[in-house]
């Protein structure tokens, strides 16, 4: 994100905090690695003991050595930060409430927790069969940097194992021995303003450890004599899909003191690969096979994988062995797929993205690791599952890149990802004025960064470019060097010089944006041909605050939080951005509300407005990309600023740290239907858009123009309508309307020619505009000098709302299907019901959950049927609760049915 004060290079928080010894009913357990032994094996080391280095001042030969006592250490998982491990013993309470982070106190007056180093020790047991392998120390990037021993000798130190991303491997060999084995890491502090690591910026506070520690985890690797290294799959693709060629390559390294001859084999596409090379002493060779070496390479038909929404997402698979005087050496394997991919810029100058030769409108958002990069899987399985729903296609990584993991589920799901490094930290101090100049030890860490990311992510069919800055490029001679060292990593996707308007010699302009918005805006905002409007690429774009709903804002927030929230919107929010940030305050949103819905009465009332302003919002941003999609001036991309938060937040997100969905998720969601009929707030015309490569014909429409009171004052209904794959339609234009209520309705549905919804999308609107004073805007907003007048939905009469439910199981979920009906005789439209669930009569909420619709507005004699899935869980029935704008809150039970097996 742009802003002068991410270029001021934000603060570490100031605070210290000491640890005391682990309390007895910590979490975390410690147990040594158990290796199975074998050549072409890697384990991880999965515990860890902790401590500080200010009370465990022995020095790394004793602290790596056998028998070294560690009362009072704590035991961590393997890839936890410091902060996390502490975390994970219950050292610290409740973190994520109120301002509870920064408030924590230094229990004694040393104050020297995270300024100094912290040892991670850990064990592995190595089997008596690993007698002649030789056992490498394999670190996949340590926050900032570690001085690393093992069995009292240190094998490698800081200046060499240093940086959030690069793979380091050492053999230690020498150094090991059957039986229980030692490591120790001397893990250094971390200041993203002095090292290439993380850093957090103004949508979250930087954790009080700098995230410091082995992130991503130590493995212990065995292998022989030949060690085989980073497989890829390079595919070339014809234009028509009809073939490919693969090209194969696998890094051979000979780790002997003697000359060795390797027999390489390999599998691919059901291809048999073979060749024996001969490797000096510690010699590296790159294997390579190709349709000239092999002929079966050449791919006739081959499985084509596509983004979601446009086609499947197969992968094939690599498997490569190294044997050596006919004994397995080691191994190796590799999952990709074969697409093509590339970009180029419009007659505007702005980016577009070709998959397999198809444009598509990227419609993404920014991604938001764990604030203390703790690594749950199955929470990110979950966040997948929810980009899926939401209708994205992409995911933007402002550094934070996460591990193989995350690829393989964007592969899996068909989910682009367009990775990055980050912004206003050291990582762009030397591309701007005044910032501080990299010395060598940083390129060496850049450089070697690039190259393992690279490495990574190559062989993923998710992974569509790279930008190699984020608000700004880098200066010529980084920039060359990453080009240079993707371009050696056998890169074949675009690389971007910045998620801003910037270029470099190496890469020419970004075709990129990065006007803002990231403060309220109204949604007309959206389709103007200025700034952050729905033209080009906006790399990051939001209209800012998202108000969790009121059961998560009561568990973040003190009852003091809560009510300067909807009483005081000139009071800094500490879970609004950092102290120095202009989102500190919710003011032009607080503003905004109260000028459009009329002034909250209390927290509810607050919550309930900001779920109708959020849905609308976020709505009409992806709208309005999708209706400019085909335009003169066309939008190729927009990135929602962001996805997700790595705690929780009043700011930027689709979906909220708990999980749970309201108005933006479902805003979103509404907008993103593969095939959808919208409004636009511009032309007031409507739109069909079909974001499928299929043609879709015969469809009908109906499009109303109601008042206030559910009147109609306009209606059309059109049928034999065809629209292209990947296209958008205008439908009509409304006419110009005299009686209209000040606030009014557009209600729209859309159908399949045999009358099958397909969609259905409902506005509120005034007949007074929202009236935006572009001259004044600034980076992160436009001020307006008029609101549209929405405030008559107050005086909406109570409407009544009939809920039927059912619940049956199916696999590890359960199914849940809820009927939503007003009747005839209901006094008003049923505005904005809200459906949720619950694990009983006053239980949890059922989280992660997927609808496939929700905040649903009705009028008398409409219904609606809403469906969920989520984990089964326990034994309390399901309790489904609706409320609304002004429906009445209920709770009926989700009777159960039959199971699906």
């Amino acid at each position: 994100m742009r802003t002068p004060f991410k270029h001021a290079l934000c603060t570490v928080i100031a605070l210290a905090i000491t640890a005391s010894a682990a309390p007895a009913h910590a979490q975390a357990t410690y147990a040594a690695a158990q290796l199975a032994g074998g050549a072409g094996t890697s384990t991880a080391i999965g515990h860890w003991l902790i401590q500080d280095s200010a009370k465990a001042q022995q020095g790394g030969a004793e602290i790596s050595s056998s028998g070294f006592p560690t009362k009072g250490w704590y035991p961590v998982s393997g890839r936890a930060t410091v902060m996390a491990g502490l975390l994970e013993n219950g050292t610290y309470k409740d973190v994520f409430h109120s301002d509870n982070l920064g408030t924590v106190q230094v229990p004694d007056s040393s104050g020297t927790l995270f300024v100094t180093p912290w040892w991670y020790r850990g064990e592995f047991v190595l089997p008596a069969s690993a007698k002649g392998l030789h056992t490498l120390l394999r670190s996949s990037g340590i926050i900032a940097s570690a001085d690393m021993w093992l069995n009292g000798h240190q094998v490698a130190d800081h200046a060499a194992v240093a940086g959030a991303y690069p793979v380091h491997e050492i053999d230690v060999t020498q150094w090991t021995h059957a039986g229980a084995n030692t490591v120790a890491l001397d893990v250094h502090p971390a200041d993203p303003r002095m090292a290439l690591t993380t850093s957090w910026v103004d949508w979250n506070p930087t954790p009080p450890d700098n995230n410091m520690g082995p992130w991503r985890g130590v493995d212990i690797v065995q292998t022989g004599p030949v060690e085989l290294r980073w497989p890829q799959v390079i595919p070339s693709l014809l234009p028509d899909l009809s073939h490919a060629d693969l090209t194969v390559k696998v890094e051979a390294r000979n780790l002997d003191t003697a000359a060795h001859d390797a027999t390489i084999t390999g599998t691919v596409a059901g291809i048999t690969l073979q060749r024996t090379i001969h490797l000096a002493p510690g010699q590296m060779q790159v294997v390579s096979f190709s349709p000239k070496t092999n002929a079966g390479l050449a791919l006739d038909h081959p499985r084509i994988w596509w983004p979601v929404g446009m086609g499947g997402h197969p992968l094939y698979r690599l498997d490569m062995t190294a044997a050596v005087d006919g004994a397995t050496s080691d191994k190796a394997d590799a999952t990709f797929g074969i697409r093509s991919v590339r970009s180029s810029l419009t007659k505007q100058g702005y980016r577009q993205f070709f998959v397999n030769g198809k444009p598509l409108l990227i419609r993404g958002a920014g991604w938001a690791p764990d604030m203390f990069l703790r690594s749950d899987p199955a929470r990110m399985e979950a966040e997948f599952r929810y980009v899926l729903d939401l209708g994205l296609n992409t995911i933007r990584s402002e550094g934070k890149l996460e591990d193989q993991h995350f690829y393989d589920l964007a592969d899996r799901d068909g989910i682009l990802i367009l990775a990055g490094w980050e912004c206003c930290d050291k990582w762009e101090s030397a591309a701007k004025t005044g910032g501080a100049p990299w010395d060598a030890a940083d390129e060496k860490v850049a450089e070697d960064s690039m190259a393992s990311e690279a490495r990574l992510l190559r062989n993923h069919p998710s992974v569509i470019g790279f930008l190699i800055g984020s608000d700004n490029a880098p200066p010529p001679a980084i920039a060359k060097m990453y080009v240079d060292t993707l371009r050696a990593a056998d890169w074949a996707l675009p690389i971007v010089a910045a998620a801003s308007d910037q270029g470099t010699a190496e890469t020419g302009p970004s075709g990129m944006k990065m006007a803002g918005p990231y403060d309220w805006i109204p949604p007309a905002y959206w389709y103007a041909d200025k700034l952050g409007g729905a033209f080009g690429f906006a790399s990051e774009v939001s209209a800012g605050a998202t108000i969790p709903r009121l059961e998560d804002l009561q568990r973040m927030l003190s009852p003091q939080e809560q009510e300067a929230l909807w009483k005081y919107p000139e009071l800094r929010q500490y879970h609004a951005s950092a102290a120095w940030s202009p989102f500190a305050v919710l003011t032009p949103f607080d503003n905004a509300l109260a000028h459009r819905y009329g002034a909250p009465t209390d927290l509810a009332d607050y919550v309930a407005k900001a779920q109708l302003d959020n849905y609308d919002n976020v709505r009409a941003q992806f709208e309005a990309f999708n209706a400019h999609m085909d335009a003169a001036n066309p939008s190729t991309g927009v990135i929602y600023w962001m996805l997700n938060n790595a705690w929780p937040s009043l700011h930027w997100h689709l979906y909220d740290y708990y999980m749970n969905p309201a108005g933006a998720y479902f805003g979103a969601k509404k907008a993103n239907e593969p095939l959808h009929i919208q409004y636009s707030y511009d032309s007031n015309a409507i739109v069909l858009v079909n974001h499928a490569l299929d043609d879709v014909p015969g469809l009908q429409a109906d499009i109303r123009v109601r008042n206030l009171d559910g009147s109609v004052r306009y209606q059309k209904h059109l049928q034999g309508i065809d629209l292209a794959g990947n296209h958008t339609r205008q439908l009509a234009t409304l006419p110009a309307m005299a009686g209209l209520s000040r606030t009014y309705f557009v209600e729209l549905g859309l159908a399949s020619g045999d009358g099958k919804p397909v969609s259905r999308n409902v506005y509120w609107l005034s007949t007074q505009a929202d009236k935006l004073d572009w001259d004044h805007s600034n980076w992160y907003l436009t001020p307006l000098t008029q609101y549209a007048d929405l405030n008559a939905l107050k005086s909406l009469p109570a409407a009544t709302s009939e809920v039927r439910a059912t619940t049956r199981h199916d696999g590890d979920e359960e199914v849940t299907t809820v009927t939503l009906s007003v009747p005839a005789s209901s006094a008003a439209v049923a505005l904005f019901q809200h459906v949720s669930i619950r694990r009983g009569a006053h239980g949890a909420l059922a989280l992660p959950v997927v609808w496939n619709d929700n905040d649903v507005t009705l009028w008398p004699g409409e219904s609606i049927v809403l469906t969920a899935r989520y984990a089964a869980q326990g034994t309390a029935g399901p309790v489904v609760e609706v409320s609304g704008w002004n429906v009445p809150t209920r709770s009926i039970p989700a009777a159960a049915q039959e199971t699906t097996h």
